[in-house]
């Protein structure tokens, strides 16, 4: 019998080598996990790209590659004010996050290799990972050294320093990825 995603079970996820690439396996729990999609799912999305958004505290624009002040929506609701509590009391971030981005990648679906708009986020970005495995890959914007990291589900992948700033991250459109040849 084929399984349809990768079981991240069976990888051990190397740690990071990129400088300011932070990697925390199971951030959550599948409980939690479980409930934050299923909030999630409540929301209404953006659909005006190729992949479903949401977006809290801020609004990005995608077309003007900018976030100003006009485009502030509101402090975080309460579901995610606790994440961005959880972070900066874990010292991941100097002062508390005040936007989130919710981005859905359905199989096929990617995001091309880019750094985030330095004057339109802070010098840490977070991700967190929901509902299945993902590989995203890194390329050294100077150099053209390649990486990537399988994003387990649960994991949180902190970018600051030489991966915020430095490396271009991406996740290829592709129905399956491999990892490790598996």
């Amino acid at each position: 019998m084929t399984q349809p995603f990768l079981q991240s079970s069976l990888f051990e996820t190397p740690q990071p080598t990129i400088s300011g690439l932070t990697y925390i396996a199971d951030f959550i729990d599948a409980a939690t996990e479980a409930a934050l999609i299923q909030t999630i799912d409540t929301q209404p999305w953006i659909t005006e790209l190729k992949r479903r958004v949401q977006h809290y505290g801020w609004r990005y624009d995608y077309k003007a590659r900018s976030v100003t002040n006009d485009l502030r929506i509101g402090v975080l609701p309460d579901w995610l004010q606790h994440y961005a509590v959880r972070l900066q009391q874990a010292g991941l971030f100097s002062k508390m996050p005040d936007q989130v981005i919710i981005n859905e990648y359905q199989p096929g679906q990617g995001i091309s290799a880019h750094i985030d708009c330095v004057p339109c986020f802070a010098d840490t970005i977070a991700s967190l990972s929901l509902g299945s495995p993902c590989i995203i890959d890194f390329t050294h914007s100077e150099t053209s050294e390649k990486s990537s990291l399988l994003l387990e589900p649960r994991s949180l992948m902190v970018l600051s320093g030489d991966a915020r700033y430095i490396w271009q991250h991406a996740i290829a459109g592709r129905k399956m990825d491999r990892y490790n040849g598996q």
